[in-house]
C-alpha cells in the first residue's frame, strides 16, 4: 500500500468514528467486553476544538475582503475542526477489547493490535509518564500517560499507520478503568 492510501484510509476511518460517534455507536466490539481511553484526553481535545473554531472565526473576519481567500480558508478550517473532532471520536468508538482469545489494543485510528491471549505472560497497573523509545515496545500513552503494562511471552507484530511493521514484546497503554483491565487479564 501506498503512503497516500494509508493516509486517505486512515483519515475515512476518522470521519467514520464521527459518524459512529454521533449515533452512539462502537467499532469491532461485539462479542468481546470494551475498555475505553478517550475520557483521559477529552477535555484536552474539547479545548484543541475550541481553538480551532476561534481560529475559523478570525481568520474569516480578517478574510472578509478577500472572499477567494476566504472560503478557501474557511473550508481548509471547517475540516481542520472535523479532524479534531474525528480524532477523539474515533478513540471513543474504538475502544480496547477483550474476548474470549485476544485483546484487540487500540488507539483511535492510528493502532489495532491483536495480542492473542496465550502471548501475554504478565499484566500490572502501572502508572508512567515517562517513556523512554525502546525498539520491542508500545506505549500507547493518553496524556502523556500510562496504566496497564503488558510483558508478552513472545512478539507480536505491530503496523504503523504508514506501514512499518516492527516487533514489539510489551505493551503500555492507558485504559479509563485500569483495575478493571487488569482484573478481567489476571485469570487469564
Amino acid at each position: 500500500m501506498t503512503v497516500v492510501y494509508r493516509l486517505a484510509r486512515h483519515e475515512m476511518r476518522l470521519f467514520a468514528g464521527l459518524a459512529l460517534w454521533l449515533a452512539r455507536r462502537t467499532h469491532g466490539t461485539a462479542g468481546g467486553r470494551a475498555f475505553g481511553y478517550a475520557r483521559g484526553q477529552g477535555a484536552t481535545m474539547l479545548g484543541l476544538a475550541f481553538v480551532c473554531v476561534v481560529e475559523t472565526a478570525g481568520v474569516a473576519v480578517m478574510l472578509r475582503d478577500m472572499p477567494v481567500a476566504h472560503d478557501v480558508m474557511l473550508v481548509l478550517d471547517v475540516y481542520t475542526v472535523l479532524f479534531v473532532v474525528g480524532l477523539h471520536a474515533a478513540c471513543v468508538v474504538r475502544p480496547h477489547v477483550l474476548t474470549r482469545d485476544a485483546l484487540r489494543v487500540r488507539y483511535g485510528a492510528h493502532v489495532d493490535l491483536r495480542i492473542p491471549l496465550d502471548r501475554i505472560a504478565a499484566v500490572r497497573r502501572e502508572t508512567r509518564t515517562t517513556h523512554e523509545p525502546a525498539e520491542d515496545a508500545l506505549d500507547l500513552p493518553v496524556g502523556s500517560q500510562t496504566t496497564v503494562t503488558l510483558e508478552l511471552a513472545g512478539p507480536v507484530v505491530h503496523t504503523s499507520l504508514l506501514g512499518r511493521r516492527r516487533r514489539v514484546g510489551t505493551v503500555r497503554l492507558y485504559a479509563d478503568d485500569p483495575g478493571a483491565l487488569v482484573q478481567a487479564l489476571t485469570p487469564r
